[in-house]
């Protein structure tokens, strides 16, 4: 990714416990961890590290209207084939805009919930995140020089100088007719080159 990583807080992991923390001695199967953006953030993608982790679904809360709204975005994306198995466990991962369920924009906090069901492994977290934001639209930097100089779709054409398209038209088709007539013109005579006060010359015809 050629772009800059925003700037964000990452909060420590949160384990979600079923049943009693105290008395069940469990090793949790679901940790949630919040990401504070420095600003809003229309979002490009989410880059990560696994460590263990098999499924990951995002959050995110957006700023709509004054008021903070919470949405899921990506639901149970799978890091592991195999959960009891090592495959996947330290791979790199991306998750770009275009696979979100709905447009990551305006983006305050990012929150990622990690599961792994297999009692295999004794912790499981994901690493080294980082997360870029869309490229500006009205950046010109990129665009070539080219592309500048092309005539817009609606800007209309200069014609100075070149006839009325009406009148070339008209003329084309009065040239369509003519070739018509000639054409005509021309079967008729081949056709009556033998016709004498209209009866045929016996004479011309056996000539021929």
């Amino acid at each position: 990714m050629s772009a800059k990583a925003v700037s964000c807080t990452i909060k420590s992991p949160v384990a979600l416990q079923i049943g009693d923390a105290v008395s069940d001695s469990s090793r949790p199967g679901v940790y949630i961890t919040d990401i504070t953006l420095a600003e809003p953030v229309n979002i490009q993608e989410i880059s990560f590290k696994n460590y263990y982790t098999a499924y990951v679904t995002v959050r995110l809360q957006r700023r709509q209207g004054g008021s903070a709204k919470w949405v899921t975005c990506l639901r149970n994306y799978c890091l592991m084939s195999n959960p009891h198995a090592e495959a996947g466990s330290h791979d790199y991962f991306s998750i770009y805009r275009h696979q979100m369920l709905t447009e990551p924009d305006s983006v305050t906090t990012v929150r990622l919930i990690l599961r792994q069901p297999s009692s295999e492994w004794l912790n499981f977290s994901i690493e080294e995140i980082n997360i870029y934001p869309c490229a500006k639209e009205d950046s010109e930097r990129d665009v070539p020089a080219w592309i500048s100089t092309l005539t817009p779709v609606e800007e209309p054409l200069d014609l100075n100088g070149l006839p009325d398209p009406e009148t070339v038209s008209s003329s084309i088709q009065q040239m369509w007719a003519l070739t018509e007539i000639m054409q005509a013109s021309q079967t008729a005579a081949s056709i009556g080159r033998f016709d004498v006060d209209g009866s045929y010359d016996v004479k011309l015809l056996s000539y021929t």
